[in-house]
């Protein structure tokens, strides 16, 4: 598979991903713990930035693998992209396990939620300054 875009991002003692039907990753440099969906923060990205073959590709209803690289530790999931995909967000992307679609949805009817990555995972993500990257890839198969 080829990878069509690659975020940093950094963690942040807050991070919970406890959130039961999505994940989102932020540009805010700053955490609460009602952020229980929240995968990383001070991301390079939000949804505005993207490539736009990647947008395009979003767009086209493709199905997407997503993985989060963390030191040693891969977590992947698939989501699908949709032609509703507005794209506009230029602070967040949300991956959804719905097919709801607002300006900062990503991805919808994604396999995973925040509270079903792995846990040694998410716990690395609590360590503030922590960096980390996810990238998107053009799914095959299913995880």
């Amino acid at each position: 598979m080829t990878i069509l875009e690659e975020i940093d991002i950094y963690g942040h003692e807050n991070i919970l991903c406890t959130h039961t039907t999505t994940i989102e990753i932020t540009k805010d440099r700053h955490l609460t713990k009602k952020g229980n969906c929240i995968l990383g923060i001070r991301a390079s990205k939000a949804c505005y930035d993207l490539n736009s073959d990647l947008k395009k590709k979003l767009q086209k209803r493709n199905k997407m693998k997503i993985s989060i690289n963390v030191d040693d530790l891969t977590d992947s999931f698939y989501g699908y992209g949709n032609n509703g995909l507005k794209l506009l967000s230029e602070k967040d992307m949300v991956f959804r396990k719905s097919d709801f679609i607002c300006e900062r949805t990503i991805l919808i009817n994604c396999t995973k939620s925040s509270s079903e990555l792995n846990r040694e995972l998410v716990k690395k993500l609590s360590t503030p300054g922590k960096r980390f990257s996810i990238t998107f890839e053009m799914g095959d198969s299913d995880v």
